[in-house]
């Protein structure tokens, strides 16, 4: 082996370095250290985005074709990494709580490793990689949401994660096995196309493409593989949750464009592409209805992620350079709206316990800053004009048209629609903040500045990727510098 394919994995090497720094500080430092171990993690963390975010890319795959760092990997990986810099802001509280402060070396651990798995994920042109990144990312995962010992609804939480996941892997195995042996005995992501493409369409592989997008449904909260988003979002912990909600999704749903417009997508086109559209369509419509029922903030906004997740999938369906770039984008307007919202939730959280929407009645009160931001978050979320989200989702409307078809013209019709009922929900919670004429439940209090760099941070990102979109611009030339992948797409 060529050990030094290994420098062209400079984010994964940047991760892990950060891991083995904590682990040693954690298992090795002094009190004084471990105290610290929070602000010095999120530093390192800084630290390496920055180097992520100018380190050389490569075109070529290297070992033998598993794995790719080409600009659009790389500029995915940057903006999961914000997400994960803004999480790690949310929880300097949490961690330095009497409960967690013996912990917390743990919990850092385990979200580098996870982040580590994800990374894998996007990068992997070959499906063993592939299985390394996701059980690297869902095991530590689940002992993350079962992290607050003392409480039941976490180890419920934990319980469900874990045999949700392990069902979830078994499918998206067993269709690896179709696979294999459908393409003769490979699992690279070029043969198993080249097979579909050179092939004959059988059973068998229709059969494989189910049960893949049933394992990586899970990931993405995609119904009917979304029952468990509710139950694991309340009951763990809030930056948990905010990372579960955000990250695991945002990497998923990279990984989903690419494996099915690489692998499948003659399938897709030839014999699901109708059902896909139906799995769109539910996804949006059940997390908007069963949103409408909610009080308890977070099983509110996992219902709203479960609707997020179709609209992120419309980018999947347009298969080309737009839908890819449009998906990108989403996901990065989707990181700075839904911590947002998440920081607010933390924020009232650690302060009060408080975690109904009737508890948000005259916030604005007592509290006007965090009715603000809570108010954007939800305006960008609901796809308001001028914040991001509107933006967002008319370039992924955008993208699904460019395709000319007009079952798809329907189907961005039937999201236009879910659209207008999202919009309701969301200003449920504007309107339980801004105009009840009930005295404050929740009295005022001061945020951390740790909290308040976080949320400032995605505020700045909810106004200024909309108003400027410098963004966008830099995803669609990251993704027209990654040449195999062009050439793909077109």
């Amino acid at each position: 082996m060529d050990y030094s394919q290994f420098g062209s994995m400079i984010p994964e090497l940047i991760v892990l370095g950060i891991f083995l720094i904590v682990f040693l500080l954690d298992t090795f430092g002094g009190e004084g250290v471990k105290k610290s171990l929070t602000p010095v993690t999120t530093v390192l963390f800084l630290l390496g985005t920055v180097g992520i975010w100018f380190a050389p890319t490569t075109l070529e795959p290297i070992f033998g074709g598993m794995y790719v760092n080409d600009s659009a990997c790389c500029a995915m990986k940057c903006i999961l990494n914000l997400g994960v810099l803004i999480v790690l802001l949310q929880s300097f509280k949490w961690a330095d709580s009497p409960e967690m402060n013996v912990r917390k070396g743990e919990y850092l651990e385990l979200l580098l490793v996870t982040l580590f798995g994800m990374y894998l994920m996007i990068s992997a042109r070959h499906f063993l990689l592939f299985i390394i990144g996701l059980e690297s990312a869902s095991l530590p995962m689940a002992a993350m949401v079962a992290f607050d010992k003392y409480r039941y609804e976490s180890h419920e939480a934990g319980i469900k994660y874990i045999l949700t996941a392990v069902f979830s892997s078994a499918i998206l195995m067993m269709g690896l096995s179709f696979v294999y042996a459908f393409s003769q005995g490979s699992l690279y992501f070029n043969d198993i196309a080249f097979a579909v493409t050179e092939g004959e369409m059988s059973g068998l592989l229709i059969c494989a493409l189910a049960f893949v997008m049933a394992g990586i449904g899970f990931k993405l909260s995609l119904v009917p593989f979304h029952l468990w988003t509710a139950d694991v979002y309340q009951g763990a912990p809030t930056p948990v949750t905010s990372y579960l909600s955000v990250i695991s999704k945002g990497s998923a749903a990279f990984a989903f464009f690419i494996i099915f417009v690489h692998c499948f997508g003659q399938v897709m086109n030839n014999s699901w592409q109708w059902m896909l559209y139906a799995l769109i369509i539910l996804t949006i419509t059940v997390g908007n209805l069963f949103a409408l029922r909610q009080k308890n903030m977070k099983r509110f906004m996992a219902f709203s992620s479960v609707s997020q997740a179709g609209y992120i999938m419309l980018g999947v369906m347009s298969g080309n350079v737009l839908g890819l770039s449009s998906l990108m984008y989403y996901i990065a307007v989707y990181v700075v709206s839904n911590l947002g919202a998440f920081a607010v939730i933390q924020t009232i959280e650690d302060n009060t316990g408080k975690l109904n929407m009737d508890d948000y009645n005259g916030l604005h009160k007592s509290n006007p800053w965090l009715s603000v931001a809570m108010t954007l978050a939800m305006f960008s979320l609901a796809g308001i004009p001028p914040f991001a989200g509107f933006f967002s989702k008319i370039f992924i409307f955008n993208s699904v048209c460019s395709t000319n078809s007009m079952a798809l013209y329907m189907l961005v019709l039937i999201a236009l629609i879910n659209t207008v009922i999202s919009l309701y929900y969301y200003l449920c919670v504007v309107k339980a903040m801004w105009i009840s004429n009930d005295d404050p439940v929740i009295g005022s209090f001061k945020s951390s500045c740790v909290s308040k760099i976080g949320l400032g941070i995605c505020i700045a990102g909810i106004l200024l990727f909309g108003l400027f979109s410098p963004i966008y611009d830099w995803i669609v030339e990251s993704v027209e510098l990654s040449n195999p992948l062009l050439a793909l797409l077109n």
